[in-house]
């Protein structure tokens, strides 16, 4: 339950990026405004809270409502140039009085998930507001309850308007994190396209899957591959860690912490650069190299009027298409040379690993195990 559980894939612009806050952060400033209308009558606005870090950051309220017992504030999501699904999201905390002794407690409200399986930093029945979120809004009441001669008897109600709609674009389904998003952050601050957010979700996937005693995981660069190895499998959606383009993330995490069995499924192109050994296989930090592959051709008989071809190719697909029309199996040592590189980073834990090649409609071209 990481920072890139909230995240969508974009591209990411040349221009210079502006950071935003976390869903944590937003909570906790909404919680300070709450309790101090609770507690005073009176709501701040802007609210500054402190971050981890240190920073100072201040919020305008989006919504305040206030009852005999109970006050709730709101604040948007501002996410700066992040792809996150809760960008502009409204974040709600809606705090309550509680009976002596009763403590700080949390309560998953509208729109955040609760935490269904174990392997994640919080308690399976519990709301899904990760350890630092909850931190940063229990260090809010209890500051707040001392300056004001009160006991910190406070229940902390997070919401997030159509949260439980925006986690169907996230990875909380398949770690069992039920009803909506989750409450995320460390440092309350986004850092736009975070390659580490996407790698701690995935190591997060792994965690869940090891809690559940899985068997079996699928590592997958898409979700057509993914598709079809998950069919010719059978495996549940828990199995199958969203990749995508770091493979040396995946891998480098199960060494450490395996499972029995791992499948890589990919398209010919991405699977081409993992059989090359390049562990980002994103377009922009790794290449297809075409004398690579035309030198595959030539063990597998290609004439030279063909490599000359395949080095003048623009694509890997091309090259795929070249030498299916020459009859030739290029996939089927792909698959078997990704296999090889996978097998190498994980240097001898104890997972055995079969790599498949699909095409761009999904059909499977080539199964190494």
């Amino acid at each position: 339950m990481d920072a890139g559980e909230n995240e969508i894939r974009v591209q990411k612009p040349a221009t210079a990026l502006r950071r935003g806050w976390t869903t944590g952060a937003c909570a906790t400033a909404a919680t300070k405004a709450a309790l101090t209308a609770l507690i005073t009558g009176r709501f701040p606005d802007p609210v500054t809270i402190t971050l981890p870090k240190g920073e100072q950051p201040a919020f305008p309220l989006a919504r305040e409502q206030i009852g005999a017992d109970w006050a709730m504030a709101g604040i948007i999501k501002d996410a700066g140039d992040d792809p996150d699904v809760t960008h502009g999201a409204l974040v709600m905390a809606r705090l309550r009085r509680l009976a002596d002794g009763a403590g700080i407690v949390f309560k998953a409200g509208q729109g955040v998930g609760t935490v269904t399986k174990a392997g994640l930093p919080v308690t399976v029945g519990e709301p899904a507001i990760n350890p630092v979120p909850r931190k940063m809004m229990t260090v809010v009441v209890e500051d707040l309850c001392r300056d004001h001669g009160i006991e910190p008897d406070i229940e902390i109600e997070i919401a997030i308007e159509n949260g439980e709609n925006l986690a169907l674009q996230t990875w909380n389904p398949r770690l069992g994190i039920v009803g909506g998003l989750s409450v995320l952050g460390t440092t309350g601050i986004v850092h736009p396209f975070s390659c580490a957010a996407w790698i701690h979700s995935i190591h997060r996937g792994i965690d869940v899957a090891r809690a559940e005693g899985l068997p079996h995981v699928l590592g997958a660069t898409g979700s057509t591959s993914e598709k079809t190895a998950q069919a010719f499998y059978e495996l549940p959606d828990i199995a199958c860690l969203d990749m995508g383009d770091f493979a040396g993330g995946l891998l480098k995490y199960l060494r450490a912490h395996p499972v029995p069995r791992l499948t890589i499924a990919g398209g010919f192109a991405k699977l081409t650069k993992l059989a090359q050994g390049a562990l980002d296989l994103h377009s922009g930090r790794s290449q297809v190299d075409m004398h690579w592959l035309a030198a595959q051709a030539e063990t597998l008989g290609a004439k030279p009027g063909l490599c000359d071809q395949i080095l003048k190719a623009n694509t890997a697909l091309e090259v795929l298409q070249l030498t299916r029309d020459a009859g030739l199996d290029v996939a089927a040592p792909i698959a078997g040379q990704a296999r090889t590189a996978a097998l190498a980073v994980l240097r001898g834990a104890p997972i055995e690993v079969d790599v498949m090649v699909t095409d761009r409609a999904g059909a499977l071209i080539a199964h190494a195990s």
